[in-house]
């Protein structure tokens, strides 16, 4: 039997000439297949290897966008924030009042004989919420609810609330610039615009305790 020689083509250059026209080639192939996988890109390589051959980009050891480290949780800021506010008030107040219902108190000094519904919306609360604190307050007698039809009420204040109330807004400013301290004037101007900016774009607001 004769046997069969296979001719194996020798693809390495043998000059400079042969070369150059050999990377001229390969340089051809690679941008006709870049340009097809590109959709038609422009003539010229800005990036000589096609898309299938780029090397891929170095993987970054910083957490993604959406992975916040806990002291950047804005519900966990916004829950420090409130404590730091109650702990003050607290502080400044004492104990036989709370945040919330030193609002409704401040509240119906400023519009006296208001229902519980509008009282409600007027202290961001839903309204079982406002009539148990407006229950205890009565009990504390600070308030009266006087019957109105469609079983609605009118709240007012009553002496001794008044003098509960008159005896704690002298304490109210200086309370605050104790609180908001850390924070130049402006910064403190531009804390407050955010906060009224924030709390008027929420929905209904989850029940609190007073």
């Amino acid at each position: 039997m004769n046997a069969v020689h296979t001719t194996t083509p020798d693809l390495a250059p043998r000059s400079p000439r042969q070369a150059r026209q050999h990377r001229q080639r390969l340089m051809g192939a690679l941008e006709r297949a870049w340009r097809m996988q590109r959709g038609g890109a422009p003539a010229g390589l800005d990036n000589p290897w096609p898309m299938s051959l780029t090397p891929p980009a170095p993987i970054s050891d910083a957490p993604p966008p959406g992975d916040l480290a806990l002291q950047g949780e804005p519900g966990h800021l916004i829950r420090r924030a409130h404590q730091m506010a109650v702990s003050v008030f607290h502080d400044t107040h004492g104990r036989q009042v709370t945040p919330v219902q030193y609002a409704i108190l401040r509240t119906l000094q400023e519009a006296p004989g208001i229902d519980q519904v509008t009282l409600a919306d007027k202290v961001a609360l839903d309204t079982s919420t406002t009539a148990d604190i407006a229950t205890r307050l009565e009990g504390k007698g600070w308030i009266v609810r006087e019957l109105l039809p469609r079983r609605q009420r009118a709240l007012h204040l009553t002496p001794e609330g008044e003098a509960v109330l008159a005896a704690m807004l002298p304490r109210v400013a200086p309370m605050y610039q104790q609180l908001l301290q850390p924070l130049t004037p402006a910064e403190q101007a531009e804390f407050l615009r955010l906060l009224r900016k924030f709390v008027h774009l929420g929905g209904t607001p989850p029940a609190d305790q007073g």
